[in-house]
């Protein structure tokens, strides 16, 4: 049977039997509750944080009998909601142990049960031989005088397929685009095996269509770098932090793409803070080397401000002439700029989209890196297109990549995944909150207590002003600052400026601030009217703090929880689920999931996504790139 923990409002409990079962599901005894797997006694009440919940629950006990069980706020211990019944399931983690120990996945092969997100019961499934179905959980069967461990999948007219932990490989998690529920199917039908051949023959068109690519950009005779100088090896050693095995890996991927005849296009994907832009900084440097000019574009004059920054200091002691184009500099300074980029004097220029306009001409561009591609317009998306004919390009992203897209894209297109995090980084703790002074109060004195600056988030420019005033009566002594993209340049440069070295305790802005920003003293991010804001910008605004090895706070305001849409509350909790370093992968999906995102691979083939699950469709794109290039061979 299913594996629970039933605490009943008015029942007795034993306490030692309760703590044990807590243990042997994967929960931690803690002194705070603080985040899902905790449990703690305080008194006459046991705390404990359930995965299936969003809020940690009180159990309030007299004499072991249970006389309440209330949710409660994590930050106040307010009541939230009171319960008759609490059903506790083991953690998922320990589910995984287990094994979405009893089956090691094949070579080349991920993590079945692991693939997106986690698989929680009710949630849809495709099984390879079955088609769709819906998850119940897991049950221990007897199998020939052995009790093992199944996975329990409902299929249309209510027939049951019960999954040994041993065939998991055939089973992912049904994720597709499209917000309604999908039909099941009957088991044994033929219909399955119809609709997989359908989707087969679509994902061997576009894997076709990837590998023509590839063979194009093949043909193309671009720039062949020489072996690394002794300068780049002694830049390299200056780099102040360990690098990560993923960061070497993927310095040594580019290096090697730079070495090639044919022109590099390849993609860096990684979590906010870990480490992109220095493998992106030694690249260019390598291109400066062999006298090539590199062009590195930005989506923000404050991305491009602080990457300007970075790239002087770290290259200061090398005869490398570094400038930046953006709406900071006068047209005087443009005009001098775009001159200097025509005869060569700038080796490395750093700007926005003003790097893509027509007046602008480069003596020998060598290697173009982009940051953010995804935020950049159509028109801009098209001049990078022309580009990447002729030039090295670098992309970098942020936004993270489900793995089996990476796997499944991995035949056309160069990617370089790093999923480590440096060394001595701490996750983000996440909380949803109402907006309450007090709390405010509590978390920015806390934060300028131990002598750090808070990210105030307010995306509406009207009201600022009042909100402002409200922050400097709460905290007189503190230097509270604005920063908004209507600004005037110089203001809006010379407060950033300032909040950079320190000399603005709160920055109150709006989310100019969501791409780059690399301030290691700020460790705490209060957001307003957080359900405004979409998944992936939530992600990206929280991923401003936590860079250095100090625990960081992120809190969610909300005005009202229970005004709250469900798909709202799908975004914030799963921000707050989402906590442990490299969640983006998970949060990108359930971000797909939850908008009903749009069409990753092209159009026509939304409907054969939707129809078999975009891990299977991944996985049948894969399957045909190997297949084609074998024949090709």
């Amino acid at each position: 049977m299913f594996e629970t923990l039933k605490i009943y409002k008015g029942r007795e409990i034993n306490l030692e039997s309760t703590y044990e079962t807590l243990v042997q599901f994967g929960y931690k005894r803690v002194n705070a509750v603080t985040e899902e797997g905790d449990f703690g006694v305080r008194g006459e009440n046991i705390f404990i944080f359930p995965a299936t919940l969003e809020y940690p629950i009180r159990v309030e006990l007299s004499n072991n009998k249970v006389e309440g069980i209330k949710t409660i706020d994590p930050i106040s211990y307010k009541t939230i909601a009171e319960h008759e019944i609490c059903i506790i399931l083991p953690l998922r983690d320990m589910l995984r142990k287990r094994i979405h120990r009893a089956r090691t996945p094949r070579k080349g092969e991920s993590d079945p049960i692991d693939s997106f997100v986690d698989i929680a019961p009710s949630d849809y499934v495709v099984h390879l031989d079955y088609g769709i179905g819906r998850y119940l959980g897991t049950e221990r069967v007897k199998v020939k005088g052995e009790f093992i461990d199944h996975m329990v999948i409902e299929y249309k007219d209510g027939g049951k397929l019960y999954v040994p932990f041993s065939d998991l490989d055939k089973v992912q998690k049904y994720i597709a685009f499209d917000r309604r529920p999908p039909k099941l199917y009957r088991i044994g039908s033929s219909l399955w095996r119809e609709t997989k051949e359908k989707a087969r023959k679509s994902a061997a068109k576009v894997a076709l269509e990837i590998l023509e690519i590839q063979a194009k950009r093949n043909t193309i005779k671009g720039v062949t770098y020489s072996p690394d100088t002794d300068w780049q090896r002694i830049l390299e050693k200056s780099f102040p932090f360990a690098e990560t095995k993923d960061q070497l890996k993927t310095t040594d991927d580019v290096k090697k793409d730079m070495q090639k005849p044919r022109p590099m296009d390849r993609l860096i994907c990684g979590d906010v803070g870990y480490g992109k832009t220095e493998v992106a900084l030694r690249a260019a440097f390598k291109a400066v080397m062999d006298n090539k000019q590199v062009a590195i574009l930005v989506p923000t004059t404050i991305l491009a401000e602080q990457h300007y920054t970075t790239f002087r200091h770290r290259m200061k002691e090398f005869p490398v002439n570094i400038d930046m184009l953006s709406r900071f500099k006068t047209g005087a300074e443009q005009d001098s700029i775009i001159a200097s980029l025509k005869s060569g004097a700038i080796d490395i220029i750093i700007g926005t989209h003003r790097l893509l306009s027509g007046d602008i001409r480069f003596k020998d561009l060598g290697l173009v890196i982009i940051d953010e591609e995804q935020r950049f317009g159509v028109r801009h998306k098209e001049a990078l297109k022309k580009l990447r004919l002729v030039v090295d390009i670098l992309t970098l992203t942020a936004t993270p990549i489900p793995r089996t897209l990476y796997l499944a894209l991995m035949g056309g297109r160069d990617i370089s995944i790093i999923d480590t995090p440096p060394l001595e980084r701490l996750p983000v703790k996440t909380h949803i909150i109402e907006f309450d002074d007090k709390i405010i109060s509590k978390a920015i004195a806390f934060e300028t207590g131990r002598k750090g600056q808070v990210y105030f988030v307010n995306n509406l420019i009207y009201g600022m002003g009042k909100l402002h005033r409200r922050l400097e009566k709460l905290f007189p002594a503190l230097r509270i600052k604005i920063a908004h993209g209507r600004m005037g340049e110089r203001e809006l440069e010379k407060t950033m400026a300032d909040f950079i070295k320190g000399n603005v305790d709160v920055l109150l802005s709006t989310t100019i601030i969501e791409s780059g920003i690399d301030i290691p003293n700020a460790n705490t991010i209060i957001i307003n009217n957080a359900d405004k804001f979409g998944l992936a910008d939530l992600y990206q605004l929280r991923g401003r703090v936590g860079r250095f090895t100090r625990r960081a706070f992120c809190y969610l305001m909300v005005d009202n929880m229970r005004t709250l849409t469900g798909d709202i509350q799908k975004r914030l909790f799963t921000i707050k689920k989402y906590q442990e370093l490299g969640s983006g992968f998970k949060i990108a999906m359930q971000d797909l999931q939850i908008r009903g995102a749009g069409n990753i691979l092209g159009t026509e083939q939304h409907g054969f996504i939707n129809s078999v699950g975009f891990d299977f469709y991944c996985r049948l794109l894969r399957s045909s790139i190997e297949s084609i290039k074998t024949k090709m061979q």
